[in-house]
């Protein structure tokens, strides 16, 4: 969580739609280049930013080679995400984004060449130019929030903005943008096998989540699989494609090892300047700020906010922001007024309250529609350093939203120097089998709580297949301090 900035700057790049692919022009233009590169900054401090060091080198530079293969050398741009999201994407211009928790869970070079490939595919396809047909927002079913209430920002909060990962594709691009990256990742001499084996990874992906459902709610939900529609048929069929190429399975290289000399050290989880989400819980270790939504609740981590699911049509965010001169109340009402803008509203009367020592400000507000008033409840809390902090909520009906939002509202508390000690980052550590090891001793090593069903999700191994000495593997270890 970071500060909050609009979203809808960026609507015109992320939109979905379906149907054939639009094979008129040139896959690539200057003037799709010119609007991908004025918005790429804006983007990455939406996603998280940037993810900085030789893990993005490394993959600038696989990337140069599929584009290369597809006949689009110096024509694409690849960045790595700083967001632990499992997802890669691809907006006209061939500016090509991929996050680093899919790296995490990429097991070669061929396979995360597999990925970049198949994003190459949707943009010689020309797939996302057919996506601007149609609005994102209106794909969210959240449009009307915008139409009946003027406000931006109220829509994001309506729709999720962690929807701006959702570019759904059809099942006909899929297929076309699969067979389009097979051709090219057999050009740039790599193991057409190697799509097969990257989306049996996510199918993984898939069943690790909803085996850990209860120890991360937030994440039960692949990002890869809303995106990019994936079944056992589509992987079946990347198989067959790669046999019909007439290359043998293994005959041509992945480069496991190199890929995986490059993965160490990767930043696993969050990213401690967005503080951690750890199932219903929020901690912060720098902001030194905390709270626990009640169960049946969602939180998802973003740059700017924590977005927050609940049930009955709840949603909403957790921000901050500094407390101007008139405190809380001034804070209160500077909110709404930028979440609202000018559309009519009837605000009710602030209860000043302490919670769990922390002055906060209780102000419950109705939007007015055509359709009845939308509630809104905010919630504002007084930190240390004039920093303030806020809950804003939206519901379907004011039935019930204040007894169901009272447990957050009253969670909210500021960490100890000991508790924010305690949350420390994790990384991928690649480590060589020894004599002795065992899946339960290597699983031991793991820095989660799922040890053993993380260990082999992330090392694609099945519980019955012995470590090998010699061997290298994953570990999620907690960074040194």
């Amino acid at each position: 969580m970071r500060s909050t900035i609009g979203l809808f700057t960026l609507a015109s790049l992320l939109l979905a739609g379906c149907g054939g692919p639009d094979a008129s022009g040139p896959a690539v233009t200057g003037e799709d280049r010119a609007a991908a590169a004025e918005q790429h900054a804006q983007l990455l401090a939406e996603f998280g930013g940037a993810y900085q060091g030789d893990e993005s080198v490394y993959l600038t530079r696989l990337g140069g080679k599929i584009a290369a293969a597809a006949g689009l050398e110096g024509q694409c741009t690849f960045t790595l995400v700083n967001t632990d999201v499992v997802n890669a994407f691809a907006v006209p211009g061939c500016y090509i984004y991929v996050t680093r928790g899919l790296m995490a869970i990429v097991g070669s070079e061929g396979e995360l060449a597999s990925v970049l490939a198949h994003e190459v595919g949707h943009i010689v396809g020309q797939h996302s130019k057919r996506q601007q047909k149609r609005s994102l927002w209106r794909g969210l079913g959240v449009l009307a929030v915008q139409v009946l209430t003027g406000s931006e920002r109220l829509t994001r909060i309506a729709g999720n903005a962690a929807t701006f990962f959702t570019l759904r594709y059809s099942r006909a691009q899929e297929y076309q943008a699969d067979d389009l990256g097979l051709g090219f990742l057999r050009s740039a001499g790599y193991d057409p096998y190697a799509a097969s084996d990257m989306l049996g990874a996510l199918s993984r992906q898939e069943q690790f989540l909803a085996a850990t459902k209860g120890r991360d709610e937030a994440k039960s939900i692949p990002e890869w699989a809303r995106t990019h529609p994936l079944t056992g048929s589509r992987v079946e069929r990347a198989r067959q494609a790669a046999a019909a190429t007439g290359a043998q399975p293994d005959a041509l290289p992945e480069y496991e090892d190199r890929y995986l000399q490059a993965l160490d050290g990767l930043l696993y989880g969050d990213d401690p300047q967005q503080g951690f989400v750890l199932g219903r819980r929020f901690a912060h270790p720098v902001m030194r700020i905390g709270f626990e939504a009640p169960a049946g609740f969602t939180l998802t981590n973003s740059p700017q906010a924590i977005l927050i699911e609940g049930p009955d049509g709840l949603r909403g965010e957790f921000g901050g922001g500094r407390v101007p001169e008139g405190g809380l109340q001034a804070y209160a009402e500077a909110l709404l007024r930028q979440l609202l803008g000018d559309a009519p509203v009837r605000v009710g009367d602030g209860r000043a309250a302490r919670v769990n020592g922390v002055d906060a400000l209780f102000v419950p507000a109705a939007v007015s529609t055509e359709n009845g008033e939308i509630p809104l409840s905010i919630a504002v809390y007084q930190a240390s350093g004039g920093n303030a902090y806020h809950f804003a909520m939206v519901s379907n009906s004011a039935g019930g939203s204040a007894d169901a939002l009272d447990p957050l509202f009253r969670s909210f508390h500021l960490l100890s120097a000991e508790e924010a000690r305690r949350l420390r980052p994790r990384r991928i550590r690649v480590a060589e089998v020894g004599p002795g090891d065992t899946i339960a001793s290597l699983a031991g090593r793991m820095a989660d709580t799922n040890q053993r069903a993380l260990f082999l999700f992330l090392n694609d191994r099945a519980p019955d297949q012995p470590v090998r000495p010699g061997e290298k593997v994953k570990i999620v270890s907690f960074a040194e301090r």
